[in-house]
């Protein structure tokens, strides 16, 4: 694969907007390593029309233009739809006030705007950051098994080595389609799992959420606002007093690897646990082998993460209605 280490990194964001890919979007498009080529939905946070919907606002609010916005798949492959309406609420992404979306949606399905760029791109090029379920990339890997040898690596937000928040030992990503997850984690493309255990570092404290309002735009507005609905849903459910804002930790990895310090382990998603479905089995008996295409994501330089996230904010500003 040809990989040229100072252009902006080409992704492809596969989300479910929610709170946290929200400001996920916002980070992919304000900093200039990204070049943010296409976001895709995927059911999870709420139900795809929501989660479809709240892109499209978050792209109007920050201004994303130019690129295409293609919702994709409405359920697990096997399983029940499951949302997260306890954190995320009705919406998906409660809270803030939400203007009308100026963007419009890609005829396209997902699945298959994501095919056409890797394929239409050299090697090497494009990295996916599925930030919610798997679904999407593991229909598209099904659909056409080229796109393995062309995607530089896989960052995704979800699992964990030792903490769970769907079930005991079980991340909702990878919980509500585990089938999907196994197929992405089991393809021969370089993933990096980032997990619970790394974004459960990555807290919206008091300060941080001050540095935000103080930049004063409407973008950052918005995320203030995002970040005191997440705030409160994480310490009614989760007994969390900041809530982790795990979503943008993918693309901070992308962005500079050096804030996400990662460890190359065996993962492999468990399928038939009675308790433990879902689960990111890590093996770290032993160092892991030369072919181990697979990394977990350890260790967090929070003021480094926030420093990201508040610079895109800035680099962003004011964003004018339809621009």
């Amino acid at each position: 694969m040809t990989q040229d280490n100072t252009a902006p990194r080409k992704i492809i964001l596969d989300c479910d907007p929610g709170h946290d890919d929200a400001v996920a979007m916002i980070l992919a498009h304000g900093n200039p390593k990204i070049e943010l080529l296409a976001v895709t939905t995927v059911a999870g946070n709420q139900t795809l029309d929501k989660v479809t919907t709240n892109a499209l606002v978050v792209g109007t609010i920050a201004g994303i233009t130019g690129i295409p916005f293609a919702a994709g798949c409405a359920r697990p492959l096997v399983r029940e739809v499951e949302t997260a309406g306890d954190v995320h609420g009705d919406s998906g992404m409660d809270g803030p006030a939400q203007p009308e979306s100026t963007i419009e949606l890609d005829e396209r399905h997902a699945v298959d705007v994501i095919i056409d760029l890797v394929m239409s791109h050299e090697p090497g090029e494009i990295t996916l950051v599925p930030t919610g379920a798997l679904t999407n990339i593991a229909l598209a890997v099904r659909k056409e098994p080229r796109i393995v040898e062309r995607v530089r690596e896989v960052v995704l937000m979800g699992g964990g080595y030792h903490t769970g928040n769907w079930s005991a030992v079980a991340e909702f990503n990878i919980k509500i389609d585990p089938e999907a997850a196994h197929i992405v984690f089991n393809e021969a493309w370089p993933v990096v799992m980032v997990g619970l255990d790394l974004t459960h570092q990555a807290l919206a404290t008091a300060d941080v959420v001050q540095r935000i309002e103080q930049i004063g735009t409407g973008p950052s507005q918005f995320v203030r606002e995002l970040m005191d609905f997440f705030a409160q849903a994480y310490r009614d459910h989760q007994g969390f007093d900041a809530p982790p804002v795990h979503d943008p930790c993918a693309v901070a990895y992308v962005i500079d690897p050096d804030i996400v310090r990662t460890v190359k382990a065996p993962v492999s998603v468990e399928l038939r646990g009675e308790l433990t479905l879902g689960m990111t089995v890590t093996d770290f008996r032993a160092p892991a082998s030369a072919d181990c295409n697979t990394s977990v994501a350890v260790d967090l330089d929070h003021e480094g993460f926030w420093n990201l996230v508040v610079d895109a904010l800035e680099r962003i500003g004011e964003v004018t209605a339809g621009k």
